[in-house]
């Protein structure tokens, strides 16, 4: 397969590439060089995609392309330049209006208003990625739209997965270890590794279809159990409910003095619960959480800026104190 890979050097858009080339197959990946450095064994073009793609890329038959933008502007110029048998578009789960029922699907649940213009707005990012696909749908023959859930894994600098790992690699046995909501609480994640084999494999199928690419759901204590395995922690778990971590002025989901991976229920009782069958149908597999957490352990201790979000050790204490 002569696959292109609109990125190829970061996260998601590497692992695709990645995995393209362990199956054997002819890599072509296209970056700017500013995010990652380009990957051995895959030819690389450099290239602004805010610019006309370079002529050595329009003037090429491939038989698959994948594209991970969030700017319609750039999704457009690509589908109007390139030439592909078939075209992998990876949007995401935020496409959807409905957060909260759960077991949710494509063409079960209302998206958001597509947006065709860009923006820098992170508001509108569901809306660009509704533009995105819809761009595809209309000008691609052969396609299929990928909705992630949460990636995670190593190289993952959003903090949302990297936060617990981080924090069980300080834990001490039996040390006392802040927990978010109701143990049963459900989460759904996949590892960046076994997304890119899956997309790659989809592109090498032509595989068409709209699904949702996630792993199975489960509930937060299995996740932070597993967490604590793969990094050889024992911690106690401190749970604490949606009230008393909104009255503590912490933040769910990411970002500063926030405990990363907890949301708000029930209001986001579906965000990590779509259904994940149709995807493992098509070929996907994922891994234990354990492993992922073991191998991002591994990837974090020798990170150079993993730019890791969530509460701080002073402010965890200070939580807890609160908590009596």
């Amino acid at each position: 397969m002569r696959l292109l890979v609109l990125g190829g050097t970061v996260f998601l858009s590497r692992a695709v590439a990645e995995a393209a080339l362990s199956r054997g197959h002819d890599v072509t990946t296209v970056s700017r060089g500013a995010s990652g450095s380009p990957l051995e064994g895959a030819r690389h073009v450099h290239a602004d995609r805010d610019a006309p793609l370079p002529a050595e890329l329009a003037g090429v038959e491939y038989d698959a392309v994948v594209d991970v933008s969030s700017r319609p502007s750039r999704v457009r110029s690509a589908l109007a330049q390139l030439r592909a048998a078939h075209w992998v578009y990876v949007s995401s789960i935020s496409v959807y209006a409905d957060e909260a029922t759960v077991g949710g699907a494509p063409g079960m649940l209302p998206q958001h208003e597509p947006l065709d213009e860009d923006s820098d707005d992170m508001a509108d990012y569901g809306r660009l990625k509704a533009g995105c696909e819809r761009l595809v749908g209309e000008r691609a023959q052969s396609r299929a739209i990928v909705r992630p859930g949460l990636i995670v894994g190593p190289g993952d600098r959003s903090g949302r997965f990297t936060y617990w790992v981080d924090r069980m690699r300080r834990a001490s046995d039996g040390e006392i270890v802040l927990a978010p909501g109701d143990p049963s609480d459900r989460v759904q994640l996949i590892d960046v590794r076994d997304l890119g084999a899956w997309i790659a494999l989809l592109a090498e199928r032509r595989t068409a279809g709209v699904f949702d690419a996630i792993g199975e759901p489960a509930s937060i204590r299995d996740v932070l159990d597993d967490v604590a395995a793969g990094c050889g922690a024992l911690p106690r778990w401190r749970w604490a409910t949606d009230e008393q971590l909104e009255g503590v002025e912490v933040s769910p989901w990411m970002g500063p003095r926030s405990l990363p991976l907890w949301l708000p229920r029930p209001a986001y009782d579906g965000m990590m619960t779509h259904l994940a069958a149709p995807a493992f149908q098509a070929g996907l597999r994922t891994r234990p959480v354990a492993d992922t957490a073991r191998d991002t352990l591994a990837w974090l201790e020798t990170a150079d800026d993993p730019a890791l979000t969530g509460l701080t050790a002073d402010e965890e204490r200070e939580v807890l104190a609160a908590f009596g």
